[in-house]
């Protein structure tokens, strides 16, 4: 239910569920790889497909899936494009997460996180993470909770994103349950509730809520924090009692927030966590095993990653089971799953660079997406990884198909990769090793090589047109949340506050457009929100790199916000304003070394 400033109070009520929209019968092939071009070379195909087609339809509708008549209409229309064009009940949104802003790992009766143990011990430096005692002071304190959603409302967002700490809850990862934890939450989800919006007025209700109002809330259960309880008892989500643990933490956050909460995401990014934490060790629970790794304590890098993303699917399925039969249609809500995915560009046009994008499609957003679509994990991860790659009984898969409402996606852009045939040749593989390609490119880093980190605003917005398209194409055009989209830099050496940061602006503009053009393209696309909101401590980065639309004095006792010049422009667009009401200089689009 995707109600634009919409929400239901009442039991019983809420908006309808999401249909698909009509899927075109395209050449995969064709869509996915298409090499780029010029816009007016765009229109002389065009020109060109459709006198072939004899003034019909068939050879254009090609054409436009590619992109390419979409990449000619922009060139007119971009600037006069504003949120009045999205489709009615279309969301905007911000967001954060919970261990990337709450801080206070030990007061009023939380216990730690497996994060909290990372960034609390000895290793807290190589993970770049700070001490413990400096990252618990970022807790949002109930006055700051109140600026904050009201710095929300004046941006004019429709919605956000947050996470809820399983440990805030039931601080033991199962039992008892933390009725300050619940009074948190509820008081966070009570403020956003109570702003109510009208043509040039606004105002804060202090009353019973009416029908419709407020900030939505999309609430993740579960954002990498596993309770640290947990991981000593059994080793976490190794264990398959992981799956009955998180059903139950997931169903007190059903029955306390579900009468005001209808848009919830059980896992954010299950295809990432398994890698990090498994395969390359460098999340917690830092397990792997050599020569794969990073000095770990304990695992199995060919096994375990695996074995994670198994339970995880399963506990991400019981849940949704769950909630369909005893909450959904009281609290008429909608519930889904979130992925961390980019687009991978083979690096040339040879088949094998070619097919080796697809794998890395197939091995990342297709782990899971492919079970929860068609019932099974997809056949190249069978025939890579083997028996190492367990089995979905028909019982197991008949419940993982179609257990969601609908898919949230993080997107950042795109990774080049080219095959690497000879990792099939070892004898002990990894889930890496196991994908036969090679990643050219880091995530976050710009596609030309330097040395260091090298991190710039790299646009490449046709990324999120090709991810959708694909996701239209192969899994049969889902109902999509665009959960998280944005753009880094590195704090100002000096610690003096820089609020000019065109280079974001030009980079959100750019996804903005491309979402409202694969959009008019057929893609089933109901929300964007921006990644982040305020600064938080980044998971890799820690506060060493920033995407906050507000940035954040973490230095300063009151974790003072000041807007930046994006929130300014997001603020505008969100009003009514012009997606791009003026041309950023060149020189706003900027390298940043770590």
């Amino acid at each position: 239910m995707f109600c634009h400033q919409k929400r239901e109070r009442k039991r019983g009520t809420g908006c309808g569920r999401i249909g698909n929209r009509r899927s075109a019968r395209l050449d995969l092939f064709t869509t996915y790889f298409a090499e780029p071009c010029a816009p007016l070379l765009c229109a002389l195909r065009v020109a060109v497909m459709e006198r072939s087609a004899g003034g019909g339809g068939s050879g254009l509708l090609r054409l436009r899936a590619l992109g390419f008549t979409l990449a000619v209409a922009s060139i007119g229309s971009a600037a006069a494009i504003t949120r009045r064009d999205f489709p009615e009940g279309f969301v905007f949104g911000a967001g954060t997460s919970a261990f990337q802003v709450e801080g206070a790992w030990d007061e009023d009766g939380k216990k730690p996180s497996i994060w909290d143990t990372l960034c609390s011990g000895p290793r807290h430096r190589r993970c770049h993470c700070r001490p413990v005692s400096q990252v618990q002071g970022t807790l949002v304190s109930k006055l700051n909770e109140l600026e904050d959603v009201k710095l929300m409302h004046e941006m004019g967002l429709d919605a956000y994103r947050f996470s809820i700490a399983w440990t805030r809850i039931i601080p033991d990862g199962r039992g008892a349950v933390n009725p300050k934890g619940l009074e948190y939450y509820n008081n966070l989800i009570d403020e956003l509730l109570r702003y109510v919006s009208f043509p040039n007025l606004s105002y804060r209700l202090t009353d019973e809520l009416p029908a419709a109002s407020g900030i939505q809330p999309h609430v993740t259960i579960y954002h990498f924090d596993l309770p640290q309880a947990l991981q000593d008892e059994y080793d976490g989500v190794l264990s398959p009692r992981f799956i009955d643990d998180f059903t139950a933490y997931a169903e007190v956050c059903f029955r306390s927030f579900g009468d005001r909460v209808k848009h919830w995401t059980t896992l954010n990014e299950p295809n990432i966590e398994p890698l990090g934490g498994f395969d390359l060790g460098f999340l917690p629970p830092r397990r792997c095993s050599s020569p794969f790794g990073y000095a770990c304590n304990g695992g199995n890098s060919t096994t375990e990653p695996y074995i994670a993303a198994h339970h995880l699917l399963i506990a991400h399925a019981s849940t949704v089971s769950l909630y369909r039969v005893k909450y959904q249609a009281t609290q008429g809500g909608q519930i889904g799953i979130v992925f961390l995915a980019f687009w991978y560009e083979p690096s040339t046009r040879k088949p094998k660079d070619v097919a080796a994008a697809g794998r890395m499609m197939d091995f990342s957003l297709g782990w899971f997406l492919h079970p929860l679509v068609y019932g099974d994990y997809p056949a190249v991860m069978r025939r890579n990884a083997g028996s190492r790659l367990p089995t979905l009984t028909d019982e197991v898969s008949a419940r993982v198909r179609g257990s969601f409402d609908f898919v949230g996606i993080n997107h950042y852009g795109a990774l080049e990769v080219e095959a690497d045939l000879s990792q099939l040749k070892q004898t002990l593989r990894d889930y890496t090793a196991d994908t036969a390609a090679k990643i050219l490119t880091f995530p976050f880093q710009s596609l030309t090589k330097q040395l260091g980190l090298g991190i710039q605003s790299n646009e490449a917005p046709s990324s999120m047109q090709k991810l959708l398209d694909y996701l239209k194409l192969k899994y049969r055009n889902p109902p999509v949340v665009i959960y998280e989209n944005g753009v880094g830099d590195k704090p100002d050496p000096s610690g003096r506050f820089v609020t000019d940061d065109e280079f974001r602006t030009h980079y959100l503009q750019g996804y903005i457009e491309a979402t409202l053009l694969s959009i008019r393209n057929g893609s089933n696309v109901h929300g964007y929100f921006v990644w982040s909101f305020m600064d938080v401590f980044e998971l890799l980065f820690a506060y060493r790199f920033r995407f906050g639309l507000y940035g954040v004095d973490f230095g300063a006792e009151e974790k003072t916000r000041y807007a930046r010049h994006s929130a300014q422009w997001y603020a505008g667009f969100l009003h009514g304003g012009e997606l791009r009401p003026a041309t950023p200089s060149l020189s706003s689009i900027r390298t940043y070394i770590l």
